[in-house]
């Protein structure tokens, strides 16, 4: 019988790593290949970000030759720079904060490799993703779920992901906790089991977001941080250097804390306030992905997040007639950014997410 083949998204990481062995030890004909993203020639340094450094490549390769599997190099510069690095400059020219990883997942190894993939005759792709996917027999389809380490879970940032595509994924480690990651890893004796992770935007090798902007942002204009009111409390250096809620570099003098409350490209100027000004009852929604959609009915209750790094509140989503949605928070929330994702669940399931437009009060 032909083994199935999958083609396994290798970063040079513990956890894509440990993904390719999991995967040829259950018998599956595994392809490793590791995406060229980006081009680090003007670089002093080779190693940083997670997923591109000439290193990381060096590793990625060690493994595959290690487990005895094929293993090739992709450039995928053009696409990645177009559906990923402009997109980060252009959402925070707008004044939107964006998530880079999220359009990765969705742009570049959901839809560029999985292209890839097929044209290798793979019947999947797989990726070191700490989430899970089940198949519900009632409603046949596929249902995307957090991942069994919920200080790993990485299911936020697959909300984009369509039902079809789904389908074709799978997530070795999804099932298992870092921990256990890393001990399989040292009992195999993976070059990687001891390697520690990278927290860095990958196309950014200081991590610093306003010095890459800065690079590419034309007719750089100091102007006015304001009040509510019009007042000019001070001056910004640029408005895209600024995200909502920020406190921290404002250079202003005030009696109560200031923190940065909205955005105004289009008048070059920083909105500051108290905290209290941070507060939102609800947003709308744009772009959005429901998992299951045929069986959801509006308005719908759903516990959600619209950051990576927070807990999750309840709130009710209302379907809109021009394709975007509204959602109500059940309790305010604090600096809900434009252009972040808002994600919705159902205890361990991910039903869906969207791009966050805006937030109300």
């Amino acid at each position: 019988m032909k083994k199935k083949r999958v083609v396994i998204a290798m970063s040079g990481g513990i956890d894509s790593s440990v993904s390719a062995l999991i995967l040829k030890d259950a018998g599956y004909d595994v392809i490793g290949i590791s995406m060229q993203v980006w081009d680090q020639a003007d670089f002093k340094r080779s190693s940083f970000g997670g997923c591109c450094s000439i290193d990381d490549l060096y590793d990625a390769r060690s493994v595959a030759y290690q487990l005895g599997i094929p293993y090739y190099v992709i450039n995928f510069e053009d696409v990645f720079k177009y559906r990923v690095v402009d997109y980060f400059i252009n959402e925070y020219l707008e004044g939107k904060t964006p998530n880079p990883c999220i359009k990765c997942n969705s742009e570049i190894k959901f839809k560029a490799l999985l292209k890839k993939a097929e044209e290798l005759d793979a019947q999947f792709i797989a990726t070191g993703h700490y989430a899970r996917k089940e198949y519900d027999s009632h409603f046949k389809r596929y249902k995307l779920l957090k991942g069994v380490d919920r200080n790993k879970d990485q299911s936020y940032f697959l909300f984009s992901i369509k039902e079809e595509v789904l389908e074709k994924i799978i997530f070795p480690v999804g099932n298992l906790t870092k921990s256990k990651v890393r001990e399989i890893a040292r009992k195999n004796k993976l070059k990687v089991a001891d390697k520690q992770e990278s927290q860095e935007i990958c196309f950014i090798p200081d991590n610093n977001y306003r010095n890459f902007i800065n690079k590419y942002a034309a007719n750089q204009k100091i102007g006015d941080i304001i009040d509510f009111n019009g007042k000019v409390l001070g001056k910004h250096n640029g408005y895209f250097n600024y995200t909502i809620g920020q406190r921290k570099g404002l250079g202003i003098s005030s009696k109560e804390p200031l923190y940065v409350i909205s955005i105004i490209p289009a008048e070059n100027k920083v909105v500051a306030g108290s905290k209290k000004n941070l507060e939102s009852s609800g947003l709308t929604a744009e772009d959005c992905n429901f998992f299951g959609l045929d069986n959801l009915k509006f308005p719908l209750q759903a516990s959600m997040k619209c950051r990576y790094k927070m807990s999750e509140f309840k709130g009710e989503i209302f379907n809109s007639n021009s394709g975007e949605i509204k959602i109500k928070f059940e309790k305010a929330q604090y600096a809900v950014a434009p252009g972040q994702a808002v994600v919705f669940y159902n205890g361990d399931e991910v039903t869906g997410g969207g791009w966050i437009k805006e937030a109300f009060n």
